[in-house]
């Protein structure tokens, strides 16, 4: 069984490592990646929107069937030029990628079939009535950037924006580079991430996880790609209810259905939402495993993997397994990311690490400027997963640094707290 794996993260690192152990032969296209490479037959190296190369390297290799861990080649179609030539993949045409490709396409799509989920939005071609609609939402808005922007697009007011007139400016920047921006009314709540494998029809849910987007302590600091992760062994979060969880499911099966008027929707649909006093409001939708969530839900992940990728494709996705343990992972990245990392070599120990953007070079693992290395812990509570997480972490050695703070029972009770005085609970 040959499987073409197209990325080059930690993400794609833990799904070469379950491609292998299910037995598939590898074969990756895109960066260097010393973990994805220590359980690939091969590695193409290439850019992960040459649709022409990687079709090229899947003839080659006479790929069975393609996993697109990254979100870029997605938006670019290679699902269509692969199957275009017969050969299936995970993971949605280019059409129905914009799910994550663009946000005005989401926005108009849960509004077309009056799916009830998303916050107060309008979507502009223009800077005509930006600020007449900011001061409708009060100055509580959220400006997202229309196309793909590695988990950066998002600025929020009173966080990133200071003013109405820095929205505008804003505004301005993605209007340039996208012909749209969206303007949405601000959400407070507690985020969590729900992702779901989809095989066009039926949808099954992965554990809840939530991201912790910002790169300091305490949720301080510039937007990250996302600094570290946790999911407890219920499959929940300690601040969500399960009627949470059901709503979120319900809204995916419906977006599913919706989005079957394009075509069918085969692979993964990872939901942002955020909990809130009124219920649960969707935030995004993206088009593949997050990371680093896909390293929380896959260490748990009991079915065999090469069995849940098929059943994806032929449209007979049941029920998929995980074990009831939780997990804590933490990023260890570059002094100065995301604005301005620095560059260098880095020493990891064997352990429950994965590499993300690093590479061997004559001086030994070197960082070549975003997310290092994730460190996973895996337990039977949170307390203990974080124990191992933050061991993990702090062994790495190099001009580095990590969130401590993620997994903690302290920043995990300001959740819990802050969602009880949303509810109005005691």
């Amino acid at each position: 069984m040959g499987v073409l794996l197209v990325g080059s993260g930690a993400r794609e690192h833990i799904l070469a490592e379950m491609l292998k152990k299910s037995g598939a032969h590898v074969y990756s296209f895109g960066a260097r990646n010393p973990g994805i490479e220590a359980f690939a037959q091969e590695t193409c190296v290439g850019k992960l929107t040459d649709t022409a190369a990687i079709l090229s390297f899947a003839v080659q290799k006479k790929i069975d069937f393609a996993v697109i861990g990254s979100e870029m080649p997605l938006a670019a179609g290679v699902v269509d030029v692969l199957a275009s030539n017969g050969i299936p993949s995970v993971g949605p045409g280019k059409a129905l990628a914009q799910i994550e490709a663009s946000k005005s396409f989401t926005r108009q799509l849960l509004e077309k079939h009056d799916i009830d989920a998303s916050p107060r939005f309008m979507v502009f071609t223009s800077l005509h009535g930006v600020k007449e609609f900011m001061q409708l939402l009060n100055g509580n808005y959220v400006v997202k950037a229309d196309g793909l922007r590695s988990g950066k697009g998002v600025k929020v007011s009173g966080e990133h924006l200071k003013t109405i007139d820095e929205g505008a400016e804003y505004c301005a920047e993605c209007l340039k580079e996208d012909g749209k921006v969206v303007v949405e009314e601000k959400l407070v709540g507690q985020e969590f991430s729900l992702m779901f494998f989809a095989d066009g029809k039926n949808v099954v849910k992965m554990p809840a996880v939530q991201d912790h987007k910002r790169a300091h302590e305490d949720d301080t600091g510039p937007n990250t790609g996302g600094m570290g992760t946790y999911s407890d062994a219920d499959h929940m979060l300690p601040f969500l209810s399960s009627k949470d969880i059901t709503d979120a499911e319900r809204l995916t099966r419906c977006v599913v259905d919706a989005l079957s008027e394009i075509g069918e929707y085969k692979g993964i649909l990872y939901g942002g939402f955020m909990a809130t006093a009124n219920g649960v409001k969707l935030i995004e939708y993206n088009a593949r495993f997050g990371d680093p969530e896909a390293l929380n839900v896959l260490s748990l992940l009991k079915t065999d993997f090469v069995k849940v990728c098929q059943d994806i494709i032929c449209g007979r996705l049941r029920d998929v397994s995980f074990e009831r343990k939780a997990t804590v992972c933490k990023y260890v990245v570059p002094h100065g990311y995301p604005d301005n990392p620095v560059k260098g070599k880095i020493t990891v120990p064997k352990g429950n690490y994965y590499y993300a953007a690093v590479e061997n070079g004559e001086q030994g693992l070197m960082m070549t400027g975003s997310r290092a290395v994730a460190c996973v812990g895996v337990a039977d509570s949170i307390a203990d997963a974080e124990q191992q997480a933050e061991q993990l972490a702090q062994q790495v050695q190099g001009n580095v640094f990590h969130r401590r703070d993620i997994g903690t029972a302290a920043l995990i009770q300001k959740r819990v707290e802050h969602m009880k005085r949303l509810r109005g609970e005691k």
